[in-house]
């Protein structure tokens, strides 16, 4: 994500190149960088190597007998295999948006696969179809290469079931992930169709995620519902991994129409239009003087240091609860909590970026300036969240936040 320009007072930020950006071992392990790309193996993966170790070896030991420990490497070889056409796939994704500019953030390898993970951009329904087809494809060319090399005979020793199943995997990698539904590749297609024909990027996503539930369902009645109604009973394996998939699969759709709906309502994200009405005091102020300005909680009162940056909001009801003689010698700042560092806004800040921002700020509230520095109004987190999911503002105005 990137930061809203021109915020408050004058904010500046920068952000460093991903070059220069350190590795980080929260969440996986750093494996380098291919292209400039940082390329993190999450702990997950683990999980999904050790369940092919102990599926798959027992059944190299049972083909190739005499192969004892070995076997196991070679199972383990081939959760690296899978790995590397994970990696492979990924790539492609990357290098193809870099043709159009789209800087990629990382690529993560996982439990599920692994994901590309973009900056901002600006998309449109030609060239997100193109970024998402090219992982699929590059599965393919994977697929083509392998059997160029198992297709003159067997190779020797372990080396023939690796290769085959190296091929076979691919294929499967490829022709899954162009399936028509979010959160595979093929989604893209539905998602941008739709797209193209309404304007609206929203609605594509929300049609290409209902149709990667369908897909759920077609899979969950393919591979377990038809073989119990025709009396057979499913293949605990296949069916175990169906579940698995399926889970992945229907989350991530449900995500994906999550997402676009809030996307939907992002021009509601408006910081003069969410907060609520606010004055300024110097932190030095009594609470007689937050009492004079806002005798009944409204509005908000705020108080600002000697260089006139908001560095705390008065709690309203604290200030009622302070007895009227005491009141003139008792600081604002003791009916007061503080603002976390930076948490001020321009009065024209709006939409993602404005978003983006408050989503990197610690505490819940924040002040919003006018274009002179003036505070003009006190902008709450839950109210943001609220025009988000669309949910009701149901906490009252001018009451301290839960801490």
């Amino acid at each position: 994500m990137t930061e809203p320009s021109g915020s408050a007072a004058g904010r500046q930020r920068t952000n460093k190149p991903a070059e220069d950006k350190p590795f980080s071992l929260r969440g996986g392990i750093p494996l380098g960088r291919i292209a400039g790309i940082p390329v993190i193996l999450a702990y997950s993966w683990f999980v999904i190597a050790a369940f092919t170790v102990v599926a798959y070896g027992p059944v190299l030991t049972h083909n190739y007998p005499g192969t004892g420990a070995t076997a196991y490497l070679a199972a383990f070889a081939y959760a690296v295999l899978l790995l590397l056409s994970v990696l492979v796939h990924e790539l492609a994704h990357a290098l193809t948006a870099r043709l159009y500019r789209w800087p990629t953030s990382k690529i993560v390898l996982n439990l599920w696969g692994g994901h590309t993970q973009f900056e901002n951009f600006t998309a449109s329904p030609g060239k997100s179809v193109l970024v998402a087809m090219a992982g699929p494809a590059a599965n393919l060319v994977l697929a083509g290469a392998g059997w160029l090399v198992v297709a003159p005979g067997p190779l020797p020793g372990l080396a023939d079931p690796l290769a085959n199943i190296f091929v076979w995997a691919n294929l499967l990698i490829g022709v899954f992930n162009v399936l028509p539904g979010l959160p595979l590749d093929g989604g893209r297609l539905v998602e941008s169709a739709v797209w193209k024909a309404t304007g609206s990027h929203e609605r594509g996503t929300i049609a290409a995620g209902w149709a990667g539930r369908i897909i759920v369902i077609a899979l969950a009645v393919w591979f377990v519902v038809l073989p119990l109604l025709s009396g057979n009973r499913p293949d605990t394996s296949l069916m175990l991994i169906t579940v698995l998939v399926g889970s992945f699969l229907w989350l991530g759709a449900t995500a994906s129409i999550q997402q676009a709906r809030y996307r939907s309502r992002l021009h509601l994200v408006d910081a003069a239009a969410l907060a609520e009405p606010a004055v300024g005091l110097p932190n030095t102020a009594s609470v007689a003087d937050v009492l004079r300005h806002s005798p009944a909680g409204v509005p908000a009162v705020l108080l600002c240091s000697e260089d006139g940056r908001p560095v705390a909001v008065v709690d309203a009801s604290s200030a009622a609860e302070v007895r009227p003689e005491l009141a003139p010698g008792t600081p604002a700042t003791a009916v007061a909590y503080p603002l976390a560092a930076g948490a001020y806004v321009k009065d024209s800040d709006r939409g993602a970026e404005l978003l983006a921002y408050l989503a990197q700020l610690e505490g819940s509230d924040y002040a919003v300036v006018n274009d002179a520095g003036a505070i003009t109004g006190l902008l709450r987190q839950l109210t943001v969240l609220n025009t988000i999911t669309g949910k009701r503002q149901l906490r009252r105005a001018g009451a301290r936040p839960e801490r």
